[in-house]
């Protein structure tokens, strides 16, 4: 693992990618109008341009009349010298949607149905799911 990670590892230009992306989303973020701050991200670095990503049009052609003043934003950081100009892209930010747990309840008489009925089955694996199955019975202990 040390050998992936190390300064001379697999992975070390890809962690200093990283870094320098994250670097330079604080740093514009930082220096923008609040309204615009969580509609920024940094995307990548490719041959002198950085990608910049919005998540709505609107902040799209915002940031295409402010690219002069972000280019000079940018040079403020010496490992950023290099950044000739901008790739723009729109890319909706869907937050992640958690779909709610649905709690549901096996009454005691259904369980020992069921597993009656795995008692009588022959077929090994439909057994055992029907006796996990009754397992989730509400016991009135």
């Amino acid at each position: 693992m040390s050998r992936l990670l190390g300064s001379n590892g697999e992975l070390a230009p890809l962690m200093r990618t990283a870094r320098l992306i994250a670097r330079a989303q604080q740093h514009l973020r930082e220096r923008l109008p609040e309204e615009v701050r969580d509609h920024l991200y940094v995307g990548g670095y490719h041959d002198g341009r950085l990608t910049l990503l919005t998540d709505r049009a609107v902040w799209l052609t915002w940031l295409r009349y402010e690219q002069p003043r972000l280019l000079e934003l940018l040079h403020q950081l010496p490992e950023f010298a290099a950044v000739t100009g901008f790739s723009l892209k729109v890319r909706p930010v869907r937050p992640l949607k958690v779909p709610p747990r649905q709690v549901r309840t096996l009454p005691a008489p259904a369980a020992d149905e069921i597993s009656a009925c795995a008692a009588d089955v022959d077929d090994p694996r439909l057994k055992r799911a029907l006796e996990r199955l009754a397992s989730h019975a509400e016991r009135g202990d």
